[in-house]
């Protein structure tokens, strides 16, 4: 696949996911919403959700939607390195292009909530107990569950006798939305699983520009936390797949 054409698809997959996966987080937080209260559950199966839409949609592309599985693949060998940076930018364009249509789908509740300081949880991740090493290595450990799947999950094969062999891909990326709703459930509540560096960043630069009243800091100096641990994760679960006999 021509590079314009892994630029558009995952530029346009990862929007969606953003724009899914920041508007649940909306809905929950704002109050002025149908979803107000929902909590951390409805958060994290709308997230499961939004990874489902968005890899549909970016098929094409091999629906990466995240650095870090763009890193993982290409230390696996599954992924041109050449591509590699393609893939980086498209993702953070998507990224943050998804959380502008996110602040415009909620804009009015924006205007009328209560506590505008607290909006950027809605955007991007912050630890409940800061400690910058724990925090990365958390996200290591979610990224690393995350890309290990990809990775290593069965895929379908046909027997001799023609009866299929149903592996994790049957499920389509409806298997991969499952992951991400297990490691927020499992493994999310210390950082907010970011296990993305695009999906924390495109929306922190976002949230840093939009006029939103009000609103409190990017918290720039955490910023790399879910930026270098999604990332150190990855390349961690293409180590280990180079190093298995599979």
């Amino acid at each position: 696949m021509s590079s314009a054409s892994i630029f558009v698809w995952e530029t346009l997959g990862t929007a969606i996911l953003i724009l899914m996966g920041a508007g649940v987080v909306a809905n929950v937080v704002l109050k002025d919403t149908l979803g107000s209260g929902g909590g951390w559950l409805l958060i994290n199966f709308g997230w499961g959700f939004a990874v489902f839409a968005g890899a549909s949609i970016a098929a094409p592309s091999g629906a990466h939607l995240n650095p870090a599985v763009t890193l993982g693949l290409a230390v696996a060998g599954k992924t041109e390195w050449a591509q590699v940076p393609v893939y980086f930018a498209a993702q953070l364009l998507g990224a943050f292009l998804g959380a502008v249509l996110a602040w415009l789908t909620y804009k009015l509740q924006f205007d009328a909530h209560d506590d505008p300081a607290g909006t950027r949880g809605i955007f991007c991740t912050a630890p409940t107990v800061p400690g910058r090493g724990w925090n990365v290595l958390t996200e290591v450990i979610g990224t690393f569950v995350l890309v290990a799947w990809v990775l290593l999950s069965p895929a379908a094969k046909a027997a001799a006798d023609g009866v299929p062999q149903l592996g994790n891909s049957a499920l389509g990326y409806a298997g991969v939305a499952f992951v991400v709703i297990g490691i927020g459930n499992s493994l999310g509540g210390p950082t907010g699983y970011a296990i993305n560096p695009a999906r924390d960043l495109g929306p922190r630069i976002a949230y840093a520009i939009l006029p939103i009243r009000g609103k409190g800091s990017a918290e720039w100096g955490y910023s790399w936390v879910p930026v270098v641990g999604p990332l150190l994760g990855a390349a961690l679960a293409g180590l280990l797949y180079l190093a298995l006999p599979v």
